[in-house]
């Protein structure tokens, strides 16, 4: 059996810089193909191919940083082509998923580009050391993948023992394993390995507290060449959502970094950083989350949710608003608003404004 899936898309994204006397504007056409492949009852074949065509006075502002960015491909294999590019237009095509998987009982062997999702909370996940997503790449559902052999035994309807290992573009390897299992309600799971120079070990979970949601996950890394010199490193997630009777949905979440900053933590340009790991999902010592959705009617649902650093005082703050057209048409909107003074965590990045009209088919 044979199956195809995908969509296809138009975005346009205008960006407010507190230092430039203009806006930047990108626009482009995305489209997603999902191929799926089932030979046998035990075997299956899957590929995932985004092609992207962008232009605007965006690619010329940051020209060819930007460019670069977006055709750099940090798998063990380079699958990412850019195929046409100008310092105002690119074209580009990317498979983040090319994998086969093979199934036996309770055996589930998986090769190839995939997604290793050991993450659990919703924003920030310490425990997901393979292919970390990026909070404000928010247009990219599907998550990147990983170069990668992971092989799963279920020893359990709640439980199993997962073994992971995987390549990157420096052919730097990580590696680990995985044993997940059920006690009490709540979903538990703690993991061990490498991640390309730090030997690491972590745990999460994943319950309720009465009505409410409520996860965590912590993940402590330290270099195996100085492991006898260094402290190391620990990351640390906790959140809790729940719905009230009338669909408001609410979430909130908190990161601790032990080697973050309590000062000014603008270190890197988060939102354009495609190569993140979970010791760089902040360079504060902590940020907090909040959100909250609503369905305004069955067709609108209205977000609003805000990222603080109480230490350098600054705050990112993203309205959006999505109406479902038809059964497989949707017009987005959303706001990524940044303040705080330059040099602060979600300081001088302005405000940035997009809007997407996507079919799926």
């Amino acid at each position: 059996m044979f199956t195809a899936s995908g969509f296809l898309e138009y975005t346009n994204t205008s960006w407010d810089l507190p230092q430039s006397e203009q806006w930047s504007e990108l626009s482009g056409a995305y489209t997603r193909i999902n191929l799926n492949w089932y030979p046998s009852s035990n075997f299956s074949m899957h590929a995932g191919i985004r092609n992207n065509f962008i232009y605007g006075s965006m690619l010329t502002d940051f020209y060819p940083f930007y460019t670069q960015i977006l055709t750099s491909d940090n798998g063990f294999m380079d699958l990412t082509f850019k195929l046409a590019s100008d310092s105002s237009y690119l074209l580009l095509s990317n498979t983040d998923r090319l994998y086969f998987k093979w199934t036996l009982d309770k055996f589930e062997l998986t090769v190839g580009r995939q997604r290793i999702n050991w993450g659990i909370n919703m924003v920030w996940n310490p425990n997901d050391i393979f292919n970390t997503y990026n909070f404000f790449d928010f247009d990219y559902v599907e998550r990147p993948g990983s170069d990668a052999i992971l092989l799963q035994y279920y020893t359990g309807d709640l439980s199993s023992i997962q073994l992971a290992a995987k390549l990157n573009r420096n052919k730097e390897l990580t590696a680990a394993i995985l044993y997940k299992f059920n006690l009490l309600n709540y979903d538990f799971q703690f993991l061990g390995g490498i991640m390309n120079k730090d030997i690491v070990a972590g745990m999460g979970w994943a319950g309720q507290v009465g009505k409410a949601g409520f996860t965590g996950e912590a993940t402590y890394f330290r270099n195996a060449k100085t492991f006898a010199d260094t402290t190391g490193q620990l990351v640390a997630s906790v959140g809790a959502n729940y719905t009230f009777k009338n669909s408001i949905f609410i979430n909130g979440s908190f990161i601790y970094n032990s080697t973050g900053t309590l000062g000014k933590a603008g270190l890197s340009n988060f939102f354009l950083n495609n190569n993140l790991s979970p010791k760089t999902l902040t360079f504060s010592r902590f940020d907090l989350f909040a959100e909250v959705s609503y369905p305004i009617s069955p067709l609108i649902k209205g977000d609003l949710s805000t990222m603080i650093n109480p230490n350098d005082r600054s705050a990112f703050f993203g309205p959006s608003v999505d109406f479902s057209l038809t059964d497989n048409l949707e017009l987005y909107f959303m706001g990524q608003l940044f303040l705080g003074k330059q040099g602060a965590e979600f300081g001088n990045y302005g405000r940035i404004i997009y809007m997407r009209l996507k079919w799926s088919f």
